[in-house]
């Protein structure tokens, strides 16, 4: 079991960092929610019963970890908002254009930019997105076309 799920996770751990990131806008608190989900995930192993759903399984753990972060967001905007602006000055030492991407998707509100961070980030086709997230399909197609269009508009 230990090892089946190593390898399972091996394949996908930087996905999950990636999509955390990308949600919650934060080094500690997107490495937080990903050890998290990993020890949630581990102790619930035994229960999955399709292997070949882990991925999507360990998605929605992440997904439901970064919502409750976000949540404890709302009585900490100021120190957010310090955390953001000094992710976007380390990051301004990469590439220009990501720094305006990174912000023009921080702008977004958090179900655009989980709808984007699952489908783009983390590879979901729209029809999983709907179900991880428990949304009609066309209303998923339909809000990351927006979002996408949002973003296009802000980086012109």
């Amino acid at each position: 079991m230990k090892d089946e799920f190593i390898e399972l996770y091996t394949g996908i751990y930087k996905d999950l960092y990636r999509y955390a990131l990308y949600i919650l806008g934060n080094r500690e608190d997107a490495e937080d929610a990903v050890s998290e989900t990993v020890v949630d995930a581990y102790a619930g192993f035994e229960r999955l019963r399709d292997k070949g759903a882990f991925r999507s399984w360990i998605f929605k753990i992440l997904s439901v970890k970064c919502k409750r972060k976000l949540k404890g967001y709302i009585n900490r905007d100021s120190e957010l908002d310090e955390q953001v602006d000094t992710l976007v000055f380390k990051e301004a030492e990469d590439v220009a254009g990501k720094v305006d991407v990174q912000n023009a998707f921080a702008r977004l509100d958090d179900r655009e930019r989980q709808i984007l961070a699952l489908s783009v980030i983390a590879g979901y086709e729209g029809d999983e997105v709907s179900k991880l997230m428990h949304m009609n399909h066309n209303t998923v197609r339909t809000v990351k076309s927006r979002a996408l269009e949002k973003m296009r508009k802000m980086l012109l």
